[in-house]
């Protein structure tokens, strides 16, 4: 029993409240990191295996989700719908007004001047040069242009983990966007495809960051690890949660961290020192770096995005307050301007709403 081992960890952990025995809901309680062999961590093809299925599960259930990506957009959509109205009584001679109409609808929906510019700008050179010939052959280029953009520089929207357990992932982002949250939703959807999952509470600086992340662990049936002392240094809380998670046979370590503004040097410099103390106990570790962005805020989350790209190394984005969000455009320009895949989106306020991001559900789901 836990309560019967020497209280090692200088970490609070617990488990999901609903499976604990009374005695481990005190505050007292502590879950010792066990010492087992390293050996039994070094690769192997079952675990290559392990991640390889869960990431093409993940992509498999990003397909039978179109309907909430569809719901998601729908105050995009109803932007874009003026397209169909604009190109359905199209003729060659209509071109430049049909055109300058398009692109004040793109950038209403937020896609960006730069963006919306390559689009007009081939849209119009097909069409001058023959390739066009019809409303429903522009909307067609139109659709796989914008396919285009988010796949070509970041094609590997799902998650990539690695070969080894642990699996490591961070998750970073501003004050306010929803980072706490999506590492719930993001729990939940793992832990359905039967990942054994351990949650590390790296905001350290937020008093309620803990008991929120506690509520999302009892809610999706996780563990959590936990600092003991306010104002616990992050990189220590997550190091001893990726150290528990390796002796203990965890599937993927989920890291919270504090929210930051990009702005603030000592605080982003932190995010360097969690990855260095990560990386000391698993070579590689954190194996992925997700930014949570605020869709609400638009093109602004761009600057955001560069900053924390330049200074942690961002491997993939979760955008969140999609929820029927009229700025759904914001998704192409973070992937052209970046290259970083969108990997999730938040499109509601239920655990089940972080979906996997499709680029071609996505386009479908835009446009009506």
């Amino acid at each position: 029993m836990a309560a019967s081992l020497p209280q090692l960890c200088p970490l609070q952990t617990s488990k999901p409240l609903l499976s604990q025995p009374s005695s481990a809901l005190h505050p007292s309680s502590r879950y010792p990191l066990s010492r087992t062999k390293e050996s039994r961590f070094k690769c192997s093809a079952g675990q290559t295996g392990f991640f390889t299925k869960l990431g093409r599960l993940i992509k498999e259930k990003a397909k039978s989700d179109v309907e909430k990506i569809f719901s998601g957009f729908s105050k995009t959509r109803d932007n874009l719908a003026v397209i169909d109205e604009l190109l359905l009584y199209w003729n060659l001679s209509d071109t430049d007004r049909v055109l300058d109409e398009l692109e004040e609808a793109l950038l209403v929906s937020d896609f960006g001047p730069r963006i919306t510019i390559k689009i007009v700008e081939s849209l119009r050179d097909d069409i001058y040069g023959g390739k066009l010939k019809s409303g429903s052959d522009i909307k067609v280029a139109l659709k796989r242009s914008i396919l285009n953009f988010l796949t070509s520089k970041a094609p590997k929207t799902e998650l990539q983990l690695g070969y080894r357990k642990p699996a490591v992932i961070m998750v970073v982002g501003v004050n306010g966007g929803g980072k706490t949250t999506s590492l719930g939703k993001l729990a939940n959807r793992l832990k359905k495809e039967g990942t054994k999952i351990l949650m590390a509470a790296g905001d350290t600086f937020r008093a309620a960051a803990s008991d929120q992340l506690e509520i999302w662990a009892e809610r999706t049936g996780c563990e959590i690890v936990v600092a003991e002392k306010e104002h616990a240094k992050a990189a220590t809380v997550l190091s001893q949660a990726v150290k528990r998670g390796k002796e203990q046979g965890y599937d993927v370590v989920l890291c919270d961290t504090s929210g930051r503004l990009h702005t603030n040097y000592s605080l982003m410099e932190e995010l360097v020192a969690c990855k260095k103390a990560l990386s000391k106990i698993i070579p590689g570790a954190p194996n992925e770096i997700l930014l949570v962005l605020d869709g609400t805020t638009g093109l602004n989350m761009l600057q955001q995005a560069r900053e924390f790209n330049e200074v942690a190394g961002v491997t993939g984005l979760i955008l969140t307050k999609l929820d029927g969000s009229a700025r759904g455009g914001c998704v192409v320009s973070v992937v052209d301007e970046l290259g970083i895949p969108v990997k999730f989106v938040g499109v509601g306020e239920t655990v089940e709403d972080l979906q996997p991001f499709d680029a071609e559900a996505f386009v479908n789901a835009i446009f009506p």
